[in-house]
């Protein structure tokens, strides 16, 4: 099994910034991939970014972003500490819903029940 705790969400103004962290115990040798999702109220879960434990290939991105946070949001992680940051700059009002972190075997998808671990989420809500 592996764990997932999520921290690091809250409330801020538009234009503000963010960085959300998930922290991964347990049996991570497992995991290749780690996701970030957000379910905003009344809506459908949907991908934020990605990133592989270790560097890409040529066939698998390292990281990979949903068009919707491109160039706002940067995924990065420390493998010394099995901990997945996301930072968020620019926020938007549309930014606003619970995050959260995923794991995976294989490579980075930004499908929903391709994930095997889920965190219980950290909420994000941008007021404008």
């Amino acid at each position: 099994q592996v764990q997932l705790v999520e921290s690091g969400g809250g409330l801020v103004q538009a234009g503000g910034s963010l960085r959300l962290s998930c922290a991964a115990s347990g049996r991570t040798f497992s995991t290749s991939a780690m996701g970030w999702f957000r379910q905003a109220s009344g809506k459908e879960r949907e991908f934020v970014a990605g990133i592989l434990w270790s560097g890409g290939s040529s066939y698998y991105a390292d990281s990979y972003y949903a068009d919707s946070v491109k160039g706002r949001f940067t995924i990065s992680r420390d493998n010394a500490k099995n901990t997945v940051y996301l930072q968020m700059n620019s926020l938007k009002p549309e930014d606003t819903a619970i995050y959260y972190c995923a794991a995976r075997g294989g490579p980075i998808s930004t499908t929903v029940r391709l994930y095997d671990y889920w965190g219980q989420g950290t909420q994000v809500t941008v007021s404008s």
